[in-house]
């Protein structure tokens, strides 16, 4: 049989030229990134309403006083659980001050007080352990104190300032420090790749440093939206800030430009709308209520709840999260930093 005329020119190109042609081009991770932010809006907007949109108690803790194993008492507590769907997790105090140091420590969410032989239930609610929660464990008193013929007398422990009434100011400052972290963190890959491992660490600490203390100045200088004790609610959030950004220069390290992935999914999808910042955790799907505690979003939020409202009872526990994912961000940056996008070679002095 006669050759081409054209030669290899003139013959149509095979499956496997085309599929090699497509995988050196610009259009196969153009066509990736294509599938993979169509997911992630599905995802995004499923992971929070499954977290947010119906929000649902599963177990309060309450605490309890005076006669709570009277027969009035155990009515209310039954028609309560009942009207809730969930269980209230009984914790007897002493007395109401023992019960509301409870609360300051966050142990509890509610104090129920039975007086002895009466039939006057005081309920105290915390709208600042969770405005969510303080507001569907009144509406349910209420009505089962009329259900069961039962006076019911609320109160609120620890009301929410006056700026921020539905409780999602630190949720959103939080919010914040966590994508400005890793947004800052891609901004010096692309713009100052040539940073040195200590020297990035360094300018993520500076840009932390100065974004915390601008998140703080707005929202309590500029709209005097939440009064925050400064000093404290700054160093929270550069901390946050600082831990986001070196979460995704690790992940970074290890994959390379896929790397917001990893830290979109961690931080976004999973960490945000299980901080428990908008919907109090009692109220989240109990998975969410747990695993939130121990990613950085959710301990900010708490470290930062607790600054705000609980001044004084101040837990260790967040600030061991923040620093846990930022050692092990910097430990894992430092050890494979040979496989990080970016640094310069180290040359002596006088070499051209």
């Amino acid at each position: 049989m006669p050759d081409s005329p054209h030669g290899d020119h003139g013959r149509p190109p095979t499956r496997a030229e085309r599929w090699a042609a497509f995988k050196a081009s610009p259009f196969l991770p153009a066509t990736v990134l294509l599938l993979i932010i169509a997911a992630a809006a599905g995802f995004f907007a499923g992971s929070y309403t499954y977290a947010m949109a119906n929000p649902t108690p599963h177990s309060i803790p309450t605490a309890v006083t005076g006669g709570y194993d009277q027969p009035a008492a155990r009515r209310f507590v039954d028609g309560m659980e009942k009207a809730l769907g969930a269980s209230l997790k009984l914790r007897p105090y002493a007395n109401r001050e023992d019960a509301v140091r409870a609360v300051d420590q966050q142990k509890v969410f509610a104090v129920v007080d039975a007086p002895a032989g009466g039939r006057t239930i005081t309920l105290d609610v915390s709208g600042a352990s969770g405005a969510t929660v303080a507001q569907v464990l009144g509406e349910a008193a209420l009505k089962v104190g009329k259900a069961t013929g039962t006076t019911v007398v609320l109160h609120d422990l620890k009301p929410l300032q006056r700026g921020d009434p539905r409780g999602l100011a630190i949720f959103y400052i939080s919010l914040a420090a966590v994508i400005i972290g890793f947004v800052g963190a891609i901004q010096l890959s692309v713009h100052a790749s040539a940073l040195n491992p200590l020297e990035r660490i360094c300018f993520t600490v500076a840009y932390a440093l100065l974004g915390g203390f601008a998140i703080a100045a707005v929202v309590d200088w500029l709209l005097g939206a939440l009064r925050l004790p400064f000093v404290e609610s700054w160093a929270i959030l550069a901390f946050t800030m600082f831990t986001s950004g070196m979460v995704f220069t690790m992940f970074n390290t290890l994959f390379g430009r896929w790397a917001m992935l990893p830290t979109w999914g961690l931080m976004v999808l999973l960490g945000n709308p299980s901080s428990g910042g908008a919907v109090s955790w009692p109220l989240l799907p109990s998975v969410l209520g747990t695993i939130g505690r121990w990613l950085p979003p959710g301990a900010s939020v708490n470290a930062q709840h607790t600054a705000v409202y609980f001044r004084g009872n101040q837990h260790v526990f967040p600030f061991l999260v923040l620093a846990g994912w930022a050692v092990v961000s910097c430990a894992v940056f430092a050890i494979w930093r040979h496989r990080h996008p970016g640094g310069r070679p180290h040359r002596p002095a006088h070499a051209a």
